[in-house]
């Protein structure tokens, strides 16, 4: 029925019909608000992924038109040495960086978690390294790795011990990046356990020293535990950095020496711009996708299953 208002009568279905109009003319003012954001995501993300992913199944040289070649690619990464080499160095790479950063990272975090003096300066110098660009950190350890005019070599020398090769050494250099990855990275694990530590409840701390428990009792039975879903988000936030390192590789070595440094990032880019197999570069580019996708539900299942025995 009809409502009357004053003089007025309001049909209900035109009222619902100017409703509708209405919710449809705010729905068309949002769209137009957030239309340059989604094509710019389109544009620049899901496009490319879309297009990187057909290209994996092609032969092409950015040059010439691309051919059809369905799993060749995939079937000639599995059996190519150069990416096998490329992704054992990239696995001890990770396997070396990651818990040192995160292990490292949590020593300092428990010794700069209280309260001395110019214990702010202690942590902003501890933090500092991480917000200096890996092109800047390689420029600046290839002057002091250089195995002629380096810094490095010349404070060996005052001590009276042999000059080494560092970057030109291809039993040194993977593990030099991982060192000057360590210097830049561990910050960062510093800084998030330095915050997750103003977490740990008060009261668990007190209960666990009224008990007996001594500080290695407390950090084992109260502060670890408290921190587990820290470390988690760590662990795999350094593991997906680990896996795509390549301006720390590109600036200082380049790969070399003989290939010693050649990470699968690295042998990416190398086979798309200077081998100009594009399509074989993005097989690549996929296989790392896949890793990084394993690594992501692996944290997942972690976290479900921590869940569940709670």
């Amino acid at each position: 029925m009809a409502s009357v208002v004053g003089t007025f009568t309001i049909d209900p279905r035109a009222r619902r019909a100017a409703a509708k109009r209405r919710t449809r003319g705010e729905g068309a003012t949002a769209w137009a608000f957030v239309s340059p954001s989604v094509l710019i995501i389109l544009g620049l993300s899901i496009v490319p992924v879309l297009w990187s992913l057909l290209l994996s199944f092609q032969v092409n040289d950015l040059v010439s038109p691309s051919r059809w070649v369905g799993f060749a690619n995939y079937k000639a990464l599995s059996a190519d040495p150069a990416f096998q080499a490329a992704v054992e160095h990239t696995l001890v790479y990770t396997a070396l960086y990651v818990p040192l950063s995160v292990v490292g990272g949590l020593g300092i975090a428990l010794m700069l978690d209280r309260q001395i003096r110019f214990i702010s300066i202690y942590r902003t110098l501890v933090f500092v390294p991480f917000v200096v660009s890996a092109a800047a950190q390689g420029v600046l350890f290839s002057f002091v790795l250089d195995p002629e005019f380096g810094a490095a070599n010349s404070v060996l020398h005052k001590f009276g011990l042999p000059a080494q090769g560092f970057f030109s050494d291809p039993g040194q250099a993977l593990y030099l990046l991982v060192a000057i990855s360590l210097w830049s990275g561990t910050g960062f694990c510093v800084i998030v356990y330095l915050a997750a530590l103003q977490g740990v409840p008060g009261e668990l701390v007190e209960a666990a020293r009224i008990d007996g428990a001594g500080r290695a009792g407390v950090l084992r039975h109260v502060v670890l535990p408290t921190l587990t879903p820290v470390t988690v988000f760590l662990a795999l936030f350094q593991v997906i950095n680990a896996l795509q390192v390549f301006d720390l590789v590109f600036v200082t070595t380049k790969g070399g020496p003989l290939g010693s440094t050649t990470v699968i990032v690295y042998f990416i880019w190398e086979k798309a711009f200077k081998s100009f197999t594009a399509g074989y570069s993005a097989a690549a580019a996929y296989a790392l996708a896949v890793a990084l996708l394993l690594a992501g539900l692996a944290l997942q299942l972690y976290q479900r299953r921590r869940k569940g025995v709670r």
